[in-house]
Protein backbone atom coordinates (compact mmCIF):
# COMPACT_ATOMS: atom_id res chain seq x y z
CA UNK A 1 0.00 0.00 0.00
CA UNK A 2 2.86 2.60 1.11
CA UNK A 3 4.76 1.46 -2.23
CA UNK A 4 1.67 1.95 -4.37
CA UNK A 5 1.23 5.35 -2.49
CA UNK A 6 4.91 6.63 -3.14
CA UNK A 7 4.78 5.53 -6.86
CA UNK A 8 1.48 7.70 -7.46
CA UNK A 9 3.56 11.00 -5.37
CA UNK A 10 6.53 10.18 -7.62
CA UNK A 11 3.74 10.29 -10.73
CA UNK A 12 2.14 13.50 -9.41
CA UNK A 13 5.09 15.04 -9.04
CA UNK A 14 6.71 14.19 -12.39
CA UNK A 15 3.57 15.05 -13.97
CA UNK A 16 3.29 18.63 -12.32
CA UNK A 17 7.22 19.32 -13.42
CA UNK A 18 5.81 18.55 -16.78
CA UNK A 19 3.13 21.21 -16.98
CA UNK A 20 5.03 23.69 -15.33
CA UNK A 21 8.08 23.37 -17.78
CA UNK A 22 5.39 23.97 -20.49
CA UNK A 23 3.85 26.65 -19.11
CA UNK A 24 7.53 28.32 -18.42
CA UNK A 25 7.86 27.13 -22.57
CA UNK A 26 4.88 28.53 -23.38
CA UNK A 27 5.28 32.21 -21.59
CA UNK A 28 9.03 32.25 -22.69
CA UNK A 29 8.15 31.68 -26.31
CA UNK A 30 5.66 34.41 -25.78
CA UNK A 31 8.02 36.97 -24.41
CA UNK A 32 10.29 35.74 -27.53
CA UNK A 33 7.55 36.14 -29.94
CA UNK A 34 6.25 39.64 -28.21
CA UNK A 35 10.09 40.92 -28.15
CA UNK A 36 10.18 39.90 -31.84
CA UNK A 37 7.59 41.91 -33.24
CA UNK A 38 8.43 45.14 -30.63
CA UNK A 39 11.97 44.69 -32.42
CA UNK A 40 10.18 44.30 -36.09
CA UNK A 41 8.69 48.11 -35.65
CA UNK A 42 11.96 49.99 -34.85
CA UNK A 43 14.96 50.79 -37.07
CA UNK A 44 17.03 48.16 -38.04
CA UNK A 45 20.33 49.96 -38.55
CA UNK A 46 19.54 52.06 -35.21
CA UNK A 47 18.30 48.88 -33.11
CA UNK A 48 22.00 47.27 -34.16
CA UNK A 49 23.81 50.18 -33.31
CA UNK A 50 22.68 50.21 -29.77
CA UNK A 51 22.78 46.64 -29.08
CA UNK A 52 26.31 46.20 -30.47
CA UNK A 53 27.30 49.31 -27.82
CA UNK A 54 24.76 47.22 -25.12
CA UNK A 55 27.06 44.35 -25.34
CA UNK A 56 30.46 46.09 -25.80
CA UNK A 57 29.53 47.46 -22.27
CA UNK A 58 27.81 44.05 -20.84
CA UNK A 59 30.07 41.57 -22.25
CA UNK A 60 33.57 42.08 -20.28
CA UNK A 61 31.06 41.32 -17.02
CA UNK A 62 29.79 37.60 -18.44
CA UNK A 63 31.49 34.44 -17.96
CA UNK A 64 31.95 34.04 -21.79
CA UNK A 65 34.60 37.14 -21.89
CA UNK A 66 37.14 34.60 -19.81
CA UNK A 67 36.16 31.77 -22.51
CA UNK A 68 36.94 34.42 -25.59
CA UNK A 69 39.99 35.59 -24.35
CA UNK A 70 41.35 32.21 -23.55
CA UNK A 71 40.19 31.16 -27.14
CA UNK A 72 41.73 34.44 -28.45
CA UNK A 73 45.30 34.37 -26.36
CA UNK A 74 45.93 30.61 -27.89
CA UNK A 75 44.73 31.35 -31.35
CA UNK A 76 47.06 34.56 -31.99
CA UNK A 77 50.09 33.95 -29.37
CA UNK A 78 52.06 36.92 -30.84
CA UNK A 79 49.15 39.49 -30.07
CA UNK A 80 49.34 41.85 -27.04
CA UNK A 81 46.74 41.80 -23.83
CA UNK A 82 45.33 44.99 -25.62
CA UNK A 83 45.02 43.96 -28.97
CA UNK A 84 43.12 40.43 -27.78
CA UNK A 85 40.53 43.05 -25.41
CA UNK A 86 40.34 45.25 -28.76
CA UNK A 87 39.08 42.09 -30.83
CA UNK A 88 36.75 40.76 -27.83
CA UNK A 89 35.26 44.07 -27.91
CA UNK A 90 34.27 43.46 -31.61
CA UNK A 91 33.20 39.85 -30.74
CA UNK A 92 30.43 41.23 -28.52
CA UNK A 93 29.60 44.04 -30.78
CA UNK A 94 28.93 41.92 -33.02
CA UNK A 95 26.88 39.47 -31.35
CA UNK A 96 24.71 42.11 -30.35
CA UNK A 97 23.86 43.67 -33.98
CA UNK A 98 23.60 39.95 -34.69
CA UNK A 99 20.65 39.64 -32.06
CA UNK A 100 19.51 42.98 -33.16
CA UNK A 101 19.26 42.20 -36.28
CA UNK A 102 17.54 38.87 -36.60
CA UNK A 103 14.31 40.48 -35.79
CA UNK A 104 14.52 42.01 -39.23
CA UNK A 105 16.39 39.11 -40.87
CA UNK A 106 13.70 38.77 -43.80
CA UNK A 107 14.09 42.85 -44.37
CA UNK A 108 17.58 42.84 -44.53
CA UNK A 109 18.31 41.53 -47.37
CA UNK A 110 18.55 44.11 -50.32
CA UNK A 111 20.78 43.52 -53.20
CA UNK A 112 20.11 44.16 -56.70
CA UNK A 113 22.20 42.56 -59.46
CA UNK A 114 21.66 45.27 -61.77
CA UNK A 115 22.73 47.99 -59.13
CA UNK A 116 25.39 46.53 -57.04
CA UNK A 117 26.00 49.43 -54.88
CA UNK A 118 22.66 50.58 -54.15
CA UNK A 119 21.55 47.93 -51.43
CA UNK A 120 22.83 46.85 -48.22
CA UNK A 121 24.67 43.65 -49.51
CA UNK A 122 27.51 44.07 -51.93
CA UNK A 123 28.71 41.22 -53.84
CA UNK A 124 32.40 40.37 -56.07
CA UNK A 125 31.01 40.28 -59.68
CA UNK A 126 32.70 36.76 -59.19
CA UNK A 127 30.44 36.00 -56.31
CA UNK A 128 27.57 36.86 -58.90
CA UNK A 129 28.62 35.02 -60.93
CA UNK A 130 29.42 31.28 -59.07
CA UNK A 131 26.08 32.03 -57.71
CA UNK A 132 24.16 32.00 -60.85
CA UNK A 133 25.73 29.01 -62.07
CA UNK A 134 24.62 27.51 -59.26
CA UNK A 135 21.31 28.49 -59.46
CA UNK A 136 20.87 27.59 -62.74
CA UNK A 137 22.60 24.21 -63.22
CA UNK A 138 20.37 21.80 -61.93
CA UNK A 139 22.69 20.03 -60.03
CA UNK A 140 22.53 19.79 -56.00
CA UNK A 141 25.71 21.14 -54.04
CA UNK A 142 26.97 21.33 -50.51
CA UNK A 143 27.86 24.68 -49.22
CA UNK A 144 29.37 25.79 -45.57
CA UNK A 145 29.73 28.41 -43.24
CA UNK A 146 30.64 29.47 -40.11
CA UNK A 147 29.66 31.81 -37.17
CA UNK A 148 31.09 35.24 -38.91
CA UNK A 149 29.26 38.66 -38.66
CA UNK A 150 25.54 37.87 -39.48
CA UNK A 151 25.68 33.74 -40.19
CA UNK A 152 21.86 33.78 -40.48
CA UNK A 153 22.43 35.78 -44.23
CA UNK A 154 23.25 33.49 -46.35
CA UNK A 155 20.38 31.18 -46.70
CA UNK A 156 18.76 34.61 -47.52
CA UNK A 157 20.41 34.94 -50.88
CA UNK A 158 19.03 32.09 -51.97
CA UNK A 159 16.16 32.53 -51.71
CA UNK A 160 15.59 35.40 -53.17
CA UNK A 161 17.12 34.95 -55.92
CA UNK A 162 15.20 31.45 -56.37
CA UNK A 163 17.95 28.70 -55.84
CA UNK A 164 16.28 25.87 -54.49
CA UNK A 165 17.98 25.62 -50.58
CA UNK A 166 18.23 24.17 -47.24
CA UNK A 167 19.77 25.10 -44.48
CA UNK A 168 20.67 23.06 -41.27
CA UNK A 169 20.09 24.72 -38.37
CA UNK A 170 19.85 23.99 -34.25
CA UNK A 171 16.61 24.06 -32.76
CA UNK A 172 16.58 25.93 -29.36
CA UNK A 173 15.86 23.79 -26.58
CA UNK A 174 12.48 25.86 -25.80
CA UNK A 175 9.96 24.48 -28.10
CA UNK A 176 7.80 27.65 -27.88
CA UNK A 177 10.71 29.83 -28.74
CA UNK A 178 12.05 27.65 -31.80
CA UNK A 179 8.15 28.21 -33.46
CA UNK A 180 8.66 31.86 -32.28
CA UNK A 181 12.37 31.25 -34.35
CA UNK A 182 10.78 28.85 -37.09
CA UNK A 183 7.82 31.64 -38.06
CA UNK A 184 10.51 34.55 -38.32
CA UNK A 185 12.79 32.28 -40.87
CA UNK A 186 10.17 30.89 -42.74
CA UNK A 187 9.50 31.74 -46.49
CA UNK A 188 12.84 33.61 -46.18
CA UNK A 189 15.44 30.90 -45.69
CA UNK A 190 14.20 27.93 -48.16
CA UNK A 191 13.79 24.53 -46.21
CA UNK A 192 14.27 24.25 -42.88
CA UNK A 193 16.15 21.25 -41.08
CA UNK A 194 16.47 20.83 -37.50
CA UNK A 195 19.66 19.26 -36.94
CA UNK A 196 18.90 15.87 -35.36
CA UNK A 197 19.52 11.95 -35.80
CA UNK A 198 17.32 11.94 -38.86
CA UNK A 199 19.15 14.95 -40.73
CA UNK A 200 21.25 13.34 -42.62
CA UNK A 201 18.52 11.29 -44.35
CA UNK A 202 16.71 14.57 -44.66
CA UNK A 203 19.48 16.35 -46.26
CA UNK A 204 20.36 13.14 -48.54
CA UNK A 205 16.84 13.51 -49.63
CA UNK A 206 17.15 17.19 -50.67
CA UNK A 207 20.40 16.83 -52.44
CA UNK A 208 18.43 14.22 -54.44
CA UNK A 209 16.25 16.77 -55.22
CA UNK A 210 18.66 19.30 -56.56
CA UNK A 211 18.51 21.55 -53.48
CA UNK A 212 21.47 23.58 -52.19
CA UNK A 213 22.16 22.63 -48.72
CA UNK A 214 23.52 24.93 -46.71
CA UNK A 215 25.33 24.25 -42.56
CA UNK A 216 27.84 25.96 -40.42
CA UNK A 217 30.98 24.06 -39.78
CA UNK A 218 32.75 25.55 -36.73
CA UNK A 219 31.15 24.27 -33.51
CA UNK A 220 32.20 21.18 -31.15
CA UNK A 221 31.31 18.16 -32.65
CA UNK A 222 32.03 15.05 -29.91
CA UNK A 223 31.48 12.21 -31.99
CA UNK A 224 33.25 13.98 -34.91
CA UNK A 225 36.34 13.68 -36.92
CA UNK A 226 39.83 15.40 -35.34
CA UNK A 227 41.28 19.16 -37.37
CA UNK A 228 43.39 20.91 -36.58
CA UNK A 229 42.26 24.78 -35.83
CA UNK A 230 44.48 27.46 -35.03
CA UNK A 231 47.22 25.29 -34.00
CA UNK A 232 44.90 23.08 -31.91
CA UNK A 233 42.83 19.79 -32.23
CA UNK A 234 39.44 19.74 -31.75
CA UNK A 235 36.62 17.66 -33.16
CA UNK A 236 33.89 18.82 -36.29
CA UNK A 237 30.99 17.73 -37.43
CA UNK A 238 32.13 15.14 -40.80
CA UNK A 239 28.43 15.21 -42.31
CA UNK A 240 29.33 17.82 -45.18
CA UNK A 241 32.50 15.67 -46.70
CA UNK A 242 29.98 12.33 -46.02
CA UNK A 243 27.44 13.36 -48.36
CA UNK A 244 30.06 14.91 -50.70
CA UNK A 245 31.48 11.62 -50.57
CA UNK A 246 28.21 10.06 -51.21
CA UNK A 247 26.77 12.39 -54.14
CA UNK A 248 30.02 13.61 -55.34
CA UNK A 249 28.61 17.07 -55.68
CA UNK A 250 30.56 20.46 -55.46
CA UNK A 251 30.90 21.56 -52.30
CA UNK A 252 31.18 25.99 -51.88
CA UNK A 253 32.28 28.33 -48.80
CA UNK A 254 29.64 30.96 -48.54
CA UNK A 255 30.55 33.98 -45.51
CA UNK A 256 29.33 37.09 -44.92
CA UNK A 257 31.62 40.41 -44.29
CA UNK A 258 30.27 42.94 -41.94
CA UNK A 259 30.66 46.79 -43.27
CA UNK A 260 30.07 49.79 -42.00
CA UNK A 261 27.11 52.00 -41.72
CA UNK A 262 24.85 48.49 -41.65
CA UNK A 263 26.23 46.91 -44.74
CA UNK A 264 27.77 43.67 -45.92
CA UNK A 265 29.89 41.70 -48.36
CA UNK A 266 28.81 38.18 -49.48
CA UNK A 267 31.34 36.15 -50.58
CA UNK A 268 31.65 32.25 -52.52
CA UNK A 269 34.78 30.42 -52.71
CA UNK A 270 35.41 28.55 -55.96
CA UNK A 271 34.50 24.87 -55.33
CA UNK A 272 36.76 23.43 -52.88
CA UNK A 273 38.84 20.24 -54.21
CA UNK A 274 38.51 17.62 -51.69
CA UNK A 275 40.94 14.83 -50.33
CA UNK A 276 40.52 11.75 -52.30
CA UNK A 277 41.93 8.42 -51.05
CA UNK A 278 43.16 5.44 -52.93
CA UNK A 279 40.40 4.76 -54.47
CA UNK A 280 39.27 8.24 -56.07
CA UNK A 281 37.12 8.80 -52.93
CA UNK A 282 36.63 11.89 -51.29
CA UNK A 283 38.50 11.62 -47.65
CA UNK A 284 36.08 12.24 -45.11
CA UNK A 285 38.65 13.31 -42.53
CA UNK A 286 40.97 14.95 -44.80
CA UNK A 287 38.35 17.33 -46.62
CA UNK A 288 36.97 17.89 -42.88
CA UNK A 289 40.27 19.45 -42.48
CA UNK A 290 40.38 21.73 -45.63
CA UNK A 291 37.35 22.58 -44.82
CA UNK A 292 38.23 23.82 -41.31
CA UNK A 293 41.40 25.57 -42.73
CA UNK A 294 39.29 27.66 -45.09
CA UNK A 295 37.47 28.55 -42.02
CA UNK A 296 40.52 30.07 -40.69
CA UNK A 297 41.36 31.84 -43.12
CA UNK A 298 38.22 33.60 -43.02
CA UNK A 299 38.94 33.99 -38.83
CA UNK A 300 42.26 35.39 -39.32
CA UNK A 301 41.39 38.63 -41.98
CA UNK A 302 37.91 39.44 -39.75
CA UNK A 303 39.13 37.88 -36.07
CA UNK A 304 36.56 40.20 -34.32
CA UNK A 305 33.32 38.98 -36.55
CA UNK A 306 33.95 35.46 -35.33
CA UNK A 307 32.44 33.81 -32.15
CA UNK A 308 35.21 33.33 -29.89
CA UNK A 309 32.75 32.78 -27.11
CA UNK A 310 32.22 29.24 -26.93
CA UNK A 311 33.84 26.46 -26.32
CA UNK A 312 35.73 24.93 -29.73
CA UNK A 313 38.42 22.93 -28.28
CA UNK A 314 37.72 20.25 -25.50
Amino acid sequence: MRKALRRRRRAFSRALARAGKRALDAMLGSSAALLLGLLRRTDPDRTADFAGKLMRALGPWLPEHRTGRENLCAAFPEKSAAEIETILAGVWDNLGRVAAEFAHLDRLWQHDFDRPDAGRIEFAPRAVELFVRLRDDGKPALVFAAHLANWEMPPLAATAYGMPAAVVYRRPNLGAVADAVIRLRAGSMGELVPSDRATPVKVAGLLDRGYHVGMLVDQHFNRGVDVTFFGRRCKANPLLPRLARHFDCPVHGVRIIRLPRGRFRGEITEAIELPRDAAGRIDVAASMQTITSVVEGWIREHPEQWLWLHRRWR
